[in-house]
Formats: C-alpha cells, structure tokens, sequence
C-alpha cells in the first residue's frame, strides 16, 4: 500500500472547479514532482492531504503523519534555528512545556538536533534563523517538518523564492529523505528541477494530465502543462 494515497478528490471554491477527481499515489522511499500551471490544483491537493482545506468528495488515506514545508517559510527570525525546529513538535508537548524555549524537554532539544543534523545543518543550530540564507532558512523548515516524525512529507513550492543554487539544494535534500524511507511529494513550478524526482505527475484543469518516471515524460507533455497560462497572459 502507499504512504499516501488520494482516490477522486474534488475540490471547489465559490462554485469554481479546482480539483475534479484526482488520484495520486506516493510510496515509502519515492520523491514525486508535481507540476501544473497558476490555478491547476496542486497546492489546493496537498492542502487537502493535511488538512488545510477539506475535499468536497473523495478519499485520502496516508500511512502514519503527515508534514508540510510551505513557500512561505514562517520561521520566527530571533529565535535559534533549534528552537525553531523544536516548534515543529510542539503539539505534542504539554501547554506548561511549550509556551517558552526555555521550558523545552531535553528530549525535543536532542531530536530537534538530529533532524537539523539531518539537514546538514547542524553547526548552526544557535544561530538566529533570521540571519540564515534562504536555502538554509528552507532546510531548517523542513527539520522542523522532520521534527513531527512524518511518514509523509508534503512540500508546496519550496523552492520558489530560492536562487538556484539553493533550489537545486533543497530538491536534492527532499531526494535524499525520499532515499531514507520518506514519501515525499513536492509542488513545483520550476520543471527543469521535477527531473530529480523518480515520478513526475502534471495536473491540468484539476485533473491528472500524466503521471510518470522522468524518462518517459517529454518536454512537449510539461509544456502542456503551461499553455493555458501563457496563452492567457
């Protein structure tokens, strides 16, 4: 069975259809790419994953928890990155234990520096995330991410707003989790960067247009994907 598996989803907003019957699957240890122009569905699906927006119909189903890494990357600037980590976990801690860093279990602080470790960033643990690249400040989203323990991860252009030195980075990084067991499914609006993934799924009116290892999907089928958008602009 997938790590993550939506079956028919459909989703509308004032009446607009935005995702109408989509069925994507995600394994343990798999990276896929998903592609699609402004307004395809491909963060509104993800949303859906989490929680975020609720389907009108359809089944979603996910083998354990699931985590998100959003565009945005919210990250408190004056605060450590490992306390910024930490906040990734903190739903689960008592309300007495998670009102101040200071009140932080050491047990979150020492699983809060694996995944940062994790992430390749653990030399900068203390430093303030408001000081920390673009990429770097990504990567200790996506530790905080790691910090719930998902089975799932979930990203949502998380690389737009990256140089692409930093972006080529972050792709690699979700790969390599991918490679440790991970289901790892990432919105992208940058095709050249889906080719690192083993799968790349294009959406298209709300709909899957293709669903395939990169090998076997062309450049004619992506730039399908886009033709709408730019005809429109």
């Amino acid at each position: 069975m997938a790590a993550l598996e939506i079956r028919k989803l459909t989703k509308s907003f004032a009446g607009r259809p935005v995702l109408t019957g989509v069925d994507l699957q995600v394994r343990a240890g798999e990276f896929v790419a998903v592609l699609g122009a402004n307004g395809s569905g491909k963060s509104t699906a993800l949303r859906c994953v989490v929680g975020l927006e609720t389907p009108d119909a359809g089944e979603i189903h996910t083998e354990g928890r699931s985590a998100m890494v959003f565009q945005k990357i919210h990250l408190v600037g004056r605060r450590t990155a490992l306390d910024n980590v930490c906040a990734g976990a903190l739903g689960g801690l008592p309300l007495h234990r998670s009102v101040s860093p200071l009140l932080f279990p050491r047990e979150l602080r020492e699983e809060a520096m694996r995944c940062l470790d994790r992430v390749g960033l653990a030399d900068r643990a203390g430093e303030r995330a408001g000081r920390l690249s673009g990429g770097q400040q990504q990567r200790v989203a996506i530790a905080r991410a790691l910090c719930r323990r998902p089975r799932v991860l979930l990203a949502d252009e998380p690389v737009s707003a990256l140089d692409p030195s930093a972006a080529e980075q972050v792709i690699t990084l979700l790969a390599d989790l991918a490679s440790e067991g991970l289901a790892v499914a990432a919105v992208l609006h940058q095709p050249q960067l889906a080719r690192s993934a083993d799968r790349i799924v294009g959406l298209l009116g709300g709909r899957v247009a293709f669903d395939g290892p990169p090998g076997i999907v062309s450049g004619s089928d992506v730039d399908a994907l886009y033709l709408p958008e730019r005809t429109a602009a």
